[in-house]
């Protein structure tokens, strides 16, 4: 009878020991960042409000940037364990650039991260969904 309650308080405790861990693995596999949403960036340059949708298909990322300074531009990236990258290629006063963005899925909707701007430029960013 010792020994069974034994095992049994083991199982308990190791139970709840993997839960976590698991809860975490199932929100990993379950972010989907699908959607539109509002960035703000900061550069050395200065700050913008970009747009950005997005369409995920399992880790891939495709989508459509929009904003003053550069423009509209088709996207595409990864994404994998709450961490993504999307870039596009665009035109700064006729020098092409290419705009790569990489960051962490804070919560469904949240992201955080860093640009570079072709590397003449680079910031961070936070975005909202919309």
């Amino acid at each position: 009878m010792r020994l069974a309650r034994a095992l049994l308080s083991a199982v308990f405790v190791l139970s709840i020991a993997v839960m976590p861990s698991t809860v975490a693995a199932q929100q990993d596999s379950t972010v989907d960042v699908t959607g539109k949403w509002l960035f703000t960036v900061t550069t050395d340059a200065g700050t913008g409000t970009p747009s950005v949708t997005l369409k995920q298909h399992g880790d891939s990322l495709t989508g459509h940037y929009s904003s003053q300074l550069l423009g509209e531009a088709e996207l595409k990236g990864t994404i994998k364990n709450r961490k993504f990258s999307f870039s596009f290629r665009t035109e700064v006063q006729g020098t092409a650039i290419a705009v790569t963005y990489s960051g962490t899925v804070e919560s469904k909707d949240s992201l955080k991260g860093s640009v570079d701007l072709g590397g003449a430029a680079s910031g961070t960013f936070t975005a909202k969904r919309q």
